[in-house]
């Protein structure tokens, strides 16, 4: 069973009658902003590493590269 734990926002009154009214689930809306933007921060960092990598291997020679997959082949 996942665990949870509470988190609090103050927003302005006039927005908290507006969510009343419109009758949106508040707890399902934070949780899924806060989601999106965990999403968001994991796929900027992949993609941060990978620019690291990709400019690792960018100073890897093409005999060197083609040497690395034969041994790799022949290793299975």
């Amino acid at each position: 069973m996942a665990k949870y734990t509470t988190v609090s926002a103050k927003i302005p009154v006039d927005l908290k009658e507006k969510l009343k009214k419109y009758g949106i689930p508040v707890g399902s809306l934070i949780r899924e902003a806060i989601e999106r933007e965990v999403r968001r921060k994991e796929l900027e960092e992949v993609d941060e590493d990978m620019e690291e990598i990709s400019q690792k291997l960018i100073k890897i020679s093409d005999e060197e590269f083609a040497r690395i997959i034969r041994e790799s082949r022949d290793k299975r």
